[in-house]
């Protein structure tokens, strides 16, 4: 596991900031970001209050479609699915349940799908998107931020997007400078907005 090239916590209070460091290391070795996340800042300040985490992703493995753990025969109306790899099995059942209904699809072993499709029905479903690693990484790690910012700042604004991501929480409304504080935040970790 590839440690983070940047992570500071940042508070005008010393004895807090080591506090919210060990926090942060917790929470984040928990819920498995740390080979995820590249670089990270988090700023808070009790008597604001504020707190504010700013971050970059590394580069994730891209979106895991059918053709990558399955073989697909389509035979007129008779579509066969071999499976090669079970990790994306629960997944792939949703999403043809979801599609197709559950009547039409048929399992009769774990490592086959079969299934009675027209055939506009079964054009391309080799390329049919399974997984995308990003969306269940960002609500892991804004669940693992809310974790780590103190109790009872419910005020949030967060975001996930192009590699990067922020949370800013407070008690009360978070301040209109916003902006300005998280260019400021995002400058420590080398990114400009």
């Amino acid at each position: 596991m590839d440690p983070l090239e940047y992570f500071e916590v940042e508070c005008p209070e010393k004895i807090g900031g080591e506090y919210y460091r060990r926090i942060a290391d917790v929470v984040l070795l928990d819920h498995n970001l740390i080979r995820v996340i590249h670089k990270l800042h988090i700023f808070i300040d009790p008597k604001v209050p504020i707190f504010v985490a700013v971050g970059l992703i590394k580069k994730l493995p891209g979106v895991v479609r059918l053709r990558d753990f399955a073989d697909t025969n389509v035979q007129g109306r008779k579509v066969t699915i071999s499976i090669g790899d079970e990790t994306y099995l629960a997944p792939l059942l949703r999403i043809l349940w979801e599609k197709f209904g559950k009547d039409r699809v048929e399992q009769p072993d774990r490592f086959t799908i079969l299934m009675d499709l027209d055939p506009d029905e079964s054009a391309g479903l080799e390329d049919l998107e399974v997984l995308d690693p990003s969306l269940s990484l960002y609500k892991d790690l804004i669940y693992a931020l809310q974790v780590i910012q103190p109790e009872g700042f419910k005020v949030r604004r967060q975001y996930y997007g192009e590699g990067r991501f922020y949370l800013v929480a407070s008690e009360d409304t978070l301040p209109e400078n916003l902006d300005d504080i998280l260019k400021e935040k995002f400058a420590k970790i080398g990114v400009s907005l």
